[in-house]
């Protein structure tokens, strides 16, 4: 078993630093809102900031499942709130942003799973901010169609939503998704004509020949973007890092991801979902 404390010299990370770093975490302090750049400790938070894309997380900053890979809190969620919609929309503005993703806890402890806290977020950024452009990084929302629906109807640019991981370890690393039930949300989603993307991470014991069949999967559902990036294991509790993945071998997966015909993979130990993010619109 790795240690996850001992990472190779391709894993340092820099930590974020500059003017609009500092705006950007002085903005979410003052409005109390969560973002998954800090939540899941993205190594990439600096590098989108200055780049004028940030990733905000609705729903509250509490999680309904456990998935032993990520960093968010889990537990009974807070009710909703209208005035997260609101301020999001004021630090778009405040900040300048040019991209923007949105991305969430599960919510399984409602009626609609927050699908209607989506599609108003959704629709006050498109009337706010018209001239900003989104992804949307999706829960499974239990696989129900209609509450996937609810956020195709308001068509962000991109929809996107993550295997995690190959099938086989599906069971182990993710609480409550399947990996079937995921590729129905992905097909769901290529199928309405917006931007299909998911992602998944490295080094947690898949096969590379589970990785290629991953990709294929993929394909078969119509999915056309794609990120690979090498798993971190947040805490001692959470699921142990199995391999750090050469970034080589991260190079490689990426050209066989063209070949095999995604419009944009983004491969390298430290891509993230929302990683060149704003590329993935055009």
């Amino acid at each position: 078993m790795a240690d996850f404390r001992r990472k190779p010299e391709w894993l340092k990370i820099k930590l974020p630093r500059g003017f609009k770093t500092s705006q950007v975490v002085g903005l979410l302090n003052e409005k109390h809102l969560h973002t998954i750049c800090s939540s899941g400790l993205c190594p990439n938070r600096a590098d989108c900031w200055g780049r004028g894309t940030a990733t905000f997380m609705i729903g509250g900053n509490i999680c309904t499942r456990n998935c032993r890979f990520c960093n968010v809190a889990t537990g009974r969620p807070l009710p909703l709130e209208r005035k997260e919609i609101t301020e999001i929309v004021d630090s778009v503005k405040s900040l300048a942003l040019k991209h923007i993703v949105i991305t969430s806890v599960d919510r399984d402890d409602l009626p609609d799973l927050g699908a209607g806290h989506w599609a108003e977020m959704i629709s006050s950024l498109k009337s706010e901010c018209p001239e900003v452009t989104m992804e949307v990084l999706i829960p499974d929302f239990q696989g129900r169609k209609e509450l996937v629906q609810q956020v195709i109807d308001c068509r962000p640019e991109v929809i996107s939503h993550n295997l995690e991981t190959v099938r086989r370890l599906t069971p182990e690393v993710r609480c409550s998704a399947t990996y079937d039930k995921s590729l129905a949300v992905i097909r769901q989603i290529a199928e309405s004509g917006i931007r299909s993307k998911s992602g998944i991470m490295l080094g947690l014991g898949e096969t590379p020949d589970e990785i290629l069949q991953t990709m294929d999967d993929l394909r078969e559902v119509g999915c056309e973007v794609m990120t690979i990036g090498q798993y971190l294991q947040p805490t001692a509790r959470h699921y142990p890092v199995k391999e750090y993945i050469h970034p080589d071998t991260f190079e490689l997966y990426r050209q066989e991801g063209l070949r095999r015909g995604f419009r944009h993979v983004e491969s390298a130990p430290m891509v993230r979902s929302s990683y060149h993010a704003e590329a993935h619109v055009n």
